[in-house]
Formats: structure tokens, sequence, C-alpha cells
């Protein structure tokens, strides 16, 4: 009951996963991010670091008031760097978080990106020199609501391990593997993929995994 792989049986219910990890997590309410502005600037710094080194670099912005796009889009680089230091390779996310803020303002703001259909806002976002698929969909899915399932580092490894995927499987099949077994639902994809990512932190360790102990163990093939 609620095994399931790549390759296997077309029926497997996934949401059995998912209720297995919301018994044991609770509701996750991700993004931690005060609106849409905070949330996309917390996803761009939390590139190669932690979420707390990210909440340092973000309370620097919101005491000097610079934590909006239209702010960043005119503040000096070396200010911006210094603001965003917590956060780790400053000079490299300070050009790529400014050249983001100039783009959003030059396009009107985030009222008129949101009119874009999916795949024209997925698309936009590619474009911007830093934002890879799983950025972008992270953006996509919490401060627009759209529902495309995010897929990272903690949720590849999950999925290898407990053979729902293949080695080798790359960012897009990973992501039709939840999106054609799951209702189309943002709510839900929002809070499976933060789910994941506990599992992954907690139990799911890149070394010394606790299999034993993890609340996905019945689900191993």
């Amino acid at each position: 009951m609620g095994k399931c792989s790549l390759s296997g049986d077309p029926s497997c219910d996934l949401i059995i996963v998912f209720e297995t990890l919301l018994a044991a997590f609770g509701s996750q309410n991700w993004w931690p991010a005060e609106g849409p502005e905070e949330m996309i600037i917390g996803a761009l710094l939390t590139q190669n670091t932690t979420w707390k080194n990210v909440e340092k670099a973000l309370v620097n912005l919101r005491l000097d008031q610079q934590l909006s796009f239209s702010a960043i889009a005119v503040t000096p680089l070396t200010e911006l760097q210094e603001r965003i230091k917590p956060s780790g390779y400053f000079r490299q996310k300070s050009e790529r978080l400014k050249a983001l803020a100039i783009a959003v303002v030059d396009i009107g703001g985030l009222s008129q990106l949101a009119r874009k259909a999916t795949p024209d806002l997925r698309a936009w976002f590619l474009v911007l020199k830093g934002i890879g698929p799983e950025t972008a969909d992270s953006i996509l899915l919490y401060a627009f609501n759209r529902p495309l399932f995010v897929i990272d580092t903690y949720t590849l490894r999950v999925c290898k391990r407990h053979n729902w995927l293949l080695a080798g499987v790359g960012y897009a099949e990973a992501q039709s593997f939840f999106i054609d077994k799951l209702p189309t639902d943002s709510a839900l994809f929002n809070e499976f993929h933060a789910l994941l990512v506990q599992i992954g932190k907690n139990f799911c360790r890149p070394n010394r995994p606790l299999c034993k102990k993890c609340p996905l163990n019945r689900f191993q093939i």
C-alpha cells in the first residue's frame, strides 16, 4: 500500500505519502515571508545557503527600508552587498537581485507580471541571470500561486532513495512525476514540497540517513 515508482503502478497514490508526512510534521505554512516581494527576494538569496542566513539579510534590508524591488533597483551595489552579506556570495547575489528588481520595476511591478499565463511567467523569470527552474518554480508557486511542483535536492534524494524516481532523472521528469500523479492544486503542491524538505533535512540526510525512524519508511520498495 502506498508504494510507487516512476515506471511502476500508474495508480500509485502520492496522496498517501502526503498524508503520512502531514501527520508527522503538520502544516508548514510556507513560504516564510511577509508578502510576494519578500518571498521572491528570499528565493534568490537562499541559493547555496541556509534560510537562517537569508533571514539575517532580509532583516538588514527591512531595517534600511530596502526590502522592495523599487528600493533595491535604486540602491548602489556596494550598499546592497553590505545588506545581504549574511546570505553569502553577496557580490554575485547583489548583482542578480538588482537586475531582477530593475526588471520587475520596468515591467510595471508584480501586478503586471501576475497577468501573464503560467508558461510565459515562468519563461520571463528563467531569462534572468541566476534564476533556474527550481528558483523560478518556487517563485511561481509561492508568490503567484501557480500549480508547479518544486523539485529541489531534498525532494530528489527522498524520491530516489525510495525508488520512486530512477537514477539520473532530471528536473523536468521529476516534476512531471508529481504533477501527473496529483490533483492540480497549488496549495497541495506548496504543502507537499515543504513537507518533503522536512523529511530531507531531518531523516533523509546525505550521510547517515535515519531510515528506521523515518515516517516514510513503510513506503520503501
